[in-house]
């Protein structure tokens, strides 16, 4: 965004080069951190097609296709097929008029999976933002019986037993990617094979360390780096989260400017008293490496 609360569209090259250079193996646009739920349709489309022409080939692209108009959704999952060759096609439950049932919540994506035929479809389980109490397996369970492209779920809670679950069920042939990033180390113990968080963002490098310490068997490094983790998201929850994880994109180097109303900015007072807590715990020493322009 800008100063002004418009898209600036030309930041977006800077972040998948920082994106690659330091290890992420896909982009997941429009979710949360991007503030998806805030921007207009065409904005949606015209962040995903930047996005497509930053990445160049060399990262995949995840696009959250969620909206709480059905026929808006179809159109954003619709272009991603065709026009940006999204990897995948992900879509978060409608907040207004929340489904009652889970059957509901099906009827709701399949038309959505169903606008982009050829790409696999993720359902976006964050139960914080939808307030939805269905588990998780179950929503896996009536979806894949009606969305044949059903190919997995972005996870974001904490119910891990829910998580193992749905890692297991049908054989452990669905993709189930973990987003609570403060206990990604409990995911992989569970058999959890991907992430998608908002702080990757700004410390990827510390999480790949995670998991490849984890996969090593050096479990006491990935607890080590994992507090360090915990440290950092202990920081950033003393201020509105997606504002937070903004002002320190900026503070490493990758400003992609406020965020969009109706969240809050950080005054500058609030900006430098999460400077100086990030360097108090070294944040600064295993966040993004930003290469200059």
């Amino acid at each position: 965004m800008r100063a002004d609360g418009t898209l600036n569209l030309d930041v977006i090259e800077r972040q998948a080069r920082c994106f690659i250079e330091n290890g992420a193996s896909a982009t997941f646009i429009c979710g949360s951190s991007g503030e998806g739920a805030s921007l207009l349709v065409r904005e949606r489309l015209a962040v995903a097609e930047r996005w497509k022409a930053a990445a160049g080939g060399a990262l995949p692209i995840l696009i959250n296709a969620g909206h709480d108009c059905l026929g808006e959704a179809l159109e954003i999952a619709a272009h991603g097929e065709t026009v940006v060759g999204a990897r995948a096609i992900a879509a978060v439950a409608p907040v207004y008029f929340p489904p009652n049932r889970i059957r509901d919540l099906v009827a709701y994506c399949a038309p959505i999976a169903a606008a982009a035929p050829h790409t696999p479809f993720y359902y976006y389980h964050i139960p914080k933002r939808t307030s939805l109490a269905f588990k998780a397996i179950d929503i896996l369970k009536a979806a894949t019986a009606e969305i044949p492209t059903f190919a997995g779920m972005k996870f974001t809670h904490e119910d891990l037993m829910d998580f193992r679950q749905c890692l297991e069920y049908d054989g452990g042939r669905y993709n189930i990617l973990f987003g609570k990033d403060e206990i990604l180390l409990s995911s992989l113990a569970l058999g959890g094979r991907g992430a998608i968080g908002g702080t990757y963002n700004i410390a990827a490098p510390l999480y790949l360390r995670v998991i490849k310490a984890f996969e090593a068997g050096d479990l006491a490094t990935a607890q080590c780096e994992q507090s360090r983790a915990m440290q950092m998201i202990a920081v950033l929850r003393r201020f509105p989260t997606t504002v937070a994880v903004k002002a320190m994109m900026k503070a490493i180097g990758l400003d992609c400017g406020p965020s969009r109303l109706p969240q809050s900015q950080l005054t500058n007072e609030e900006y430098e008293a999460l400077v100086q807590e990030l360097r108090k715990i070294g944040f600064f020493d295993y966040c993004m490496r930003i290469r200059k322009p």
